[in-house]
């Protein structure tokens, strides 16, 4: 079989965010320029996790990348690698040669702050030249500003903690995301006249503030709905602390136990409150319900 040739993006890409978005349009242009195959490299888990001994919480989970990339930008072939010490000790030459070998990459793309190889020695400016004495085509990707500051995943996670989606969102250039398998809860939304879908953000995703949003989820076959959605610990209703992801979809009767969702998070309603009973839960519920079609038939959604 003839080997396949690719153009790679190199990098993280937590968030997928518009600094991000340069590269992705970058490599499909010069992908279908060559008539090749456009790719994103990136790692399983942040390297300076390892590199630096900082736990940094993701934005989204790898698979939650994965699925940004191909849905939004049209790039179907995203290679993770397992970021470990052989990796982060790897001289960035030998990098490159096995994208090379292993990858047939033909063409790199990368943004002006990435570094890679032991002790960050392969910066842009080397890749460049690197590039240019072994016949391999390559982009360095200017910062992309926004209101005069540059678009970056540590800026977005504060927003995301803050509950500030809407300009979280703006960064983004899509709307922050969640993509799970709908798991079995409690059943006491159906109880209560309000049935909803549980999620759960996986091991070191960033969870948002607490409390309730006006959010769209899309369906496994291609609907999409308003939703009401809760993150926190449920205080009315458990004394634990383990968190959860639940979403009371309007107009929806269906079982969707086992399919794969996605919620999006559009606008912070309200924090997460204890209320004396499930009476008042409810009430509060159809409150946010009758909030959600307010904001998005407000904004034009």
């Amino acid at each position: 079989m003839p080997e396949t040739k690719r153009v790679i993006a190199l990098g993280f890409f937590d968030g997928v965010h518009l600094g991000h978005a340069a590269l992705m349009e970058m490599t499909r242009r010069r992908a279908e320029e060559r008539g090749v195959v456009p790719a994103v490299l990136t790692f399983d888990t942040h390297p300076d996790t390892l590199v630096k001994g900082v736990e940094v919480p993701l934005i989204n989970s790898p698979e939650g990348r994965a699925e940004i990339i191909r849905r939004v930008y049209g790039i179907d072939s995203v290679i993770f690698i397992h970021f470990n010490r052989t990796v982060m000790c790897m001289p960035w030459q030998d990098f490159m040669r096995s994208l090379v070998e292993e990858l047939h990459a033909v063409h790199v793309v990368v943004g002006y702050d990435f570094s890679f190889g032991y002790k960050g020695q392969g910066t842009p400016l080397r890749l460049a030249a690197y590039c240019s004495e072994h016949g391999l085509g390559c982009d360095i990707i200017s910062a992309v500003r926004i209101d005069g500051e540059v678009v970056s995943s540590t800026r977005i996670r504060e927003l995301i903690a803050a509950g500030n989606m809407e300009e979280a969102n703006r960064l983004l250039g899509h709307p922050h995301c969640l993509v799970d398998t709908v798991h079995y809860g409690f059943q006491l939304g159906a109880k209560l006249g309000t049935p909803t879908i549980n999620m759960r953000f996986g091991p070191g995703v960033l969870v948002p503030r607490h409390g309730v949003y006006a959010a769209k989820v899309f369906l496994d076959d291609g609907t999409e709905r308003m939703a009401v959605t809760n993150v926190g610990v449920r205080p009315t209703v458990s004394g634990g602390n383990s968190v959860s992801v639940e979403s009371f979809i309007l107009d929806y009767d269906g079982d969707l136990y086992d399919h794969k969702v996605r919620v999006e998070f559009h606008h912070f309603i309200r924090p997460e409150k204890k209320f004396a009973g499930t009476d008042e839960l409810r009430e509060q519920i159809l409150r946010d319900a009758q909030t959600t079609r307010e904001f998005f038939s407000g904004c034009g959604d």
